[in-house]
């Protein structure tokens, strides 16, 4: 189990949401880094996409990236 914090200030009126395509990149490649080495696969909601205000759009090719692209095998739940 791995959790990547992306530090998140969550402010009204602030012009546009508050996700970290960035931050979700590089905890991704963290994930990536982890995950190789015993052969792990990753299960995980979509993240930055709910309280952050991210679009799936912006982050799956950051997951198709930093995990697909270097074998990692992974599942995405959408969660209710």
């Amino acid at each position: 189990m791995s959790d990547t914090p992306a530090p998140l200030r969550i402010l009204r009126g602030g012009g546009g949401p508050p996700v970290r395509y960035e931050a979700i990149a590089a905890g991704l490649r963290t994930v990536a880094d982890h995950a190789l080495e015993p052969g792990a696969t990753v299960h995980m909601p979509r993240v930055g996409c709910g309280l952050a205000g991210g679009r799936w759009e912006r982050v799956e090719p950051l997951v198709r990236g930093a995990l697909c692209a270097r074998g990692v095998a992974v599942t995405v739940y959408d969660v209710d």
